[in-house]
């Protein structure tokens, strides 16, 4: 296997580990210990967390290493409002045509992946190729978020039906249910943190 195959494995199974909430928050990555269970070299592991520190789902202390980042309900907050923010824009440069194209997804998808699906497809409508990135990054940064959200909202489903619902009948239909749902979350964002130290 190539350099450049290992180091793509070693950033693909990190990033999954990271978005299934395989660590705790705050906990330290040691690459050593990751490599081991990586079955590769220190390097390629390292230059996986620091890929993974620009895309802020780790992070690094002076001295001390690669972290997952600590969840705290300000910073928490914050995320939903910017994702709210970014959210809007899409929907707002987006062609009229381009609503009908935000699917409900499968039902069989767990409800993390379920709304990763669902905003990725809003972003896809958006003429601005900023937009698609800048969801898919907050995608990745709330997925594990995501995973317990039910446990201190309670069933998401028929939420997130429908804001897919929503697009057919336009865009400032799609626009209040995806302010309400990004509203509700930095409003409950506490119970979202404890639920997420509880779960972890």
């Amino acid at each position: 296997m190539n350099a450049g195959a290992t180091s793509e494995r070693v950033y693909d199974a990190l990033k999954a580990r990271l978005l299934d909430a395989e660590f705790h928050p705050g906990e330290r990555l040691d690459p050593a210990l990751l490599s081991e269970s990586l079955g590769s070299s220190v390097t390629p592991v390292r230059d996986a967390l620091n890929q993974l520190t620009g895309e802020r789902l780790v992070e690094t202390r002076t001295g001390e290493g690669f972290y997952r980042p600590h969840l705290t309900a300000p910073d928490l907050q914050d995320l939903y409002h910017w994702a709210g923010q970014v959210t809007a824009l899409a929907i707002r440069s987006g062609s009229p045509a381009s609503l009908p194209l935000c699917p409900a997804v499968a039902p069989d998808m767990d409800i993390a992946a379920r709304t990763a699906a669902l905003f990725q497809a809003i972003a896809q409508g958006s003429a601005n190729l900023e937009h698609r990135r800048a969801i898919a990054a907050i995608n990745d940064r709330l997925h594990a978020v995501r995973r317990v959200e039910t446990l201190a909202l309670g069933d998401l489903v028929p939420q997130i039906d429908a804001i897919a619902a929503s697009a057919e009948r336009g865009r400032r239909a799609l626009l209040h249910e995806v302010s309400g749902y990004f509203r509700r979350r930095a409003r409950m964002a506490h119970e979202i943190v404890r639920a997420a130290y509880r779960d972890s």
